[in-house]
């Protein structure tokens, strides 16, 4: 049954977000052609799961204490996820990467407005909330609704450098809480939240994701950009809107650069890999 009260959702890809520390002493203890061979195959391995109608998978360095490595996997469901964390867990250089932290979410588009109108029409023609008329009514104009925006779902990973990550949780304490607020209020609040953030559409590719019942969070935000100032001065700007001022509650940030596969054995070797151009 669809709720008035509940904003609806579309989903597109299952994310899961790996964080390593690279054991830096034991692997540069080990043999160089051992190391060799062992950069070589987890590069081959990684340019194999980047690519693909089934998903991609995006590596990343990660800047400060929190770890090295950062692979975002964007596969369509939980099984494909689960291979991909195995196929990095039998990689030559897995005895080297110590899990720091990882986040399951799926990619997520907000339909607050939408699931108003929706509503709004289906009364209007009189099917009364709640029948099997009214639910049928529904789910078309919602799957209607997703293959209009199918491309937001099941965008590629960004081929932009710089990469920000963080969870975020929608405030639910005692004097203030989200949930309790009204839906018309919620509503005007995230369309004005949404207003900033496409004020720097083109500096900026944002892929937000729904981790309710997924992790210890409720949302992920994965930003990409050419500039890594773009990512402070965004997140500055939403501090002062009320939907982020009054009610949102902020994890770890991990930021760092995307890096092309064929890239790793450098990064291995202590260089900073490149994102190549092709």
């Amino acid at each position: 049954m669809h709720d008035p009260r509940v904003p609806e959702t579309l989903e597109g890809w299952w994310l899961l977000h790996q964080m390593f520390r690279l054991r830096w002493p034991e692997w540069q203890s080990r043999p160089a052609a051992e190391r060799r061979e062992a950069a070589a195959d987890a590069a081959q391995a990684l340019g194999h799961m980047g690519r693909g109608t089934d998903g991609t998978t995006a590596s990343c360095t990660l800047l400060g204490h929190k770890g090295d490595l950062m692979l975002i996997h964007f596969r369509r469901g939980f099984e494909q996820l689960q291979a991909a964390q195995l196929a990095v867990a039998r990689l030559g250089l897995a005895p080297f990467l110590e899990a720091t932290t990882s986040y399951v979410s799926v990619v997520e588009l907000g339909m607050y407005e939408m699931t108003a109108q929706i509503h709004a029409r289906l009364g209007g023609r009189g099917l009364e909330p709640g029948s099997d008329p009214f639910e049928s009514a529904f789910d078309a104009e919602m799957e209607e609704q997703r293959r209009r925006v199918e491309g937001r779902l099941f965008l590629d990973a960004p081929p932009r450098r710089h990469v920000c990550f963080y969870p975020m949780n929608k405030r639910r304490g005692e004097s203030r809480n989200w949930y309790a607020v009204p839906f018309e209020e919620r509503a005007r609040m995230m369309r004005d939240h949404g207003v900033v953030g496409r004020r720097f559409a083109g500096a900026v590719t944002q892929v937000i994701s729904g981790s309710i019942g997924f992790d210890d969070w409720e949302w992920g935000v994965d930003l990409f950009a050419d500039d890594p100032l773009v990512f402070k001065k965004l997140v500055y700007e939403m501090r002062f809107d009320e939907a982020s001022a009054w009610f949102g509650e902020f994890g770890a940030f991990y930021v760092g650069l995307q890096f092309s596969p064929s890239e790793l054995p450098k990064f291995l070797d202590g260089e900073v890999p490149k994102l190549l151009r092709h």
